[in-house]
């Protein structure tokens, strides 16, 4: 087996190499767009025994398809820089994976609507934020079309109040369970306060992505995407901690300082009126928390948009659903996205 070559540079020499010269003078775009962990860079040697190899999207005119799909099919080698070009995996045939398509074609299946025309607030809210990081996170190759850069740009970040709908949403995740960590232990529950801690937890780094105003990676590289953020070097040992704790006192304490932290970091944003950022007993027991739903009212203050307003607190498609038969796939999502809507 050849040496391990994180897949987006092997894509980059791959289309540099091989793909770029056989497309000729035909105007396109190239990228290493959608699924797959070499996408946002998180591939490892491990990831090469499951559906990874050389492989690149690559975007033309309606007329210039057939034809270019031709001359890559073509040309294409049967390795690459020691690995295969043609590999399948599950239910995937053994084929080359060079797809040659219009962006059309590519943004109606995986996004569902078209960025460079307009974004909507439903579409916002319909996309999983993993599918907008398969756009925006990728590697672009070649761009004469302009077409990617156009996406990029229009989905580089939620408007301002469609963020703040989304923070108030995910603190409003916050303020329905912080203090059952505590209630759990009281009983003796264990078990439920480690597990509502989790739950706690996840919710506490993906609101911390919204306050860096950062995508959220599916839950595989939650973790590893948290890692990169300024509220790691504070949240996250706190975290941590949370995490690790065998009593439910040190729980508790770790949980404290997490939230803190994080509403240090929201009122340093500046965009709602500054709330005060530390923790209370829950309505007299003995359960220390932020009262979470403090940062809710203020971020739904700052909303104007009477659509968003008239919506239940129950945020964008992947801060209510939880399924991966859903949120990767972007039609499922936006059924589902329809039904809260409509319901």
């Amino acid at each position: 087996m050849p040496q391990f070559t994180a897949g987006r540079e092997l894509s980059a020499r791959y289309y540099h190499e091989v793909v770029g010269p056989l497309l000729g003078d035909r105007r396109h775009g190239a990228a290493l767009l959608g699924w797959g962990s070499d996408v946002l860079g998180y591939d490892t040697e491990r990831s090469t025994d499951h559906g990874w190899g050389p492989r690149l999207l690559v975007f033309v005119d309606e007329g210039d398809v057939a034809d270019g799909a031709s001359a890559v099919a073509a040309g294409i080698p049967e390795h690459f820089h020691g690995w295969p070009t043609r590999f399948g995996w599950n239910d995937t045939p053994v084929t080359h994976h060079v797809e040659v398509l219009t962006i059309e074609a590519w943004l109606a299946a995986h996004l569902g609507f078209d960025p460079r025309v307009a974004v909507t607030v439903d579409d916002w809210l319909s996309t999983p934020q993993q599918l907008i990081l398969e756009v925006t996170a990728g590697p672009v190759f070649h761009d004469d079309l302009g077409d990617l850069e156009r996406i990029r740009a229009a989905l580089e970040w939620y408007p301002r109040e469609v963020w703040l709908w989304m923070m108030a949403c995910q603190w409003r995740r916050v303020s329905q369970e912080e203090a059952f960590v505590g209630r759990a232990a009281e009983v003796g529950d264990e078990m439920g306060s480690r597990l509502v801690a989790g739950r706690v937890a996840r919710d506490l780094v993906r609101l911390c992505f919204l306050v860096e105003r950062r995508y959220a990676p599916y839950s595989k590289w939650l973790g590893t995407a948290f890692s990169a953020l300024d509220s790691a070097a504070d949240v996250g040992p706190a975290l941590e901690r949370a995490l690790a704790a065998t009593r439910a006192d040190e729980r508790e304490a770790a949980l404290v300082e997490a939230y803190e932290a994080i509403a240090r970091r929201h009122n340093a944003l500046g965009v709602t009126d500054p709330v005060e950022p530390t923790v209370r007993l829950f309505y007299g027991r003995p359960f220390r928390v932020l009262f979470a739903q403090r940062f809710v009212d203020a971020c739904v203050a700052r909303v104007t948009d009477s659509d968003l307003r008239s919506r239940p607190l129950v945020g964008a498609i992947d801060q209510f659903v939880d399924s991966t038969d859903i949120l990767s796939h972007a039609a499922h999502a936006r059924a589902a996205a329809a039904w809260v809507r409509s319901s």
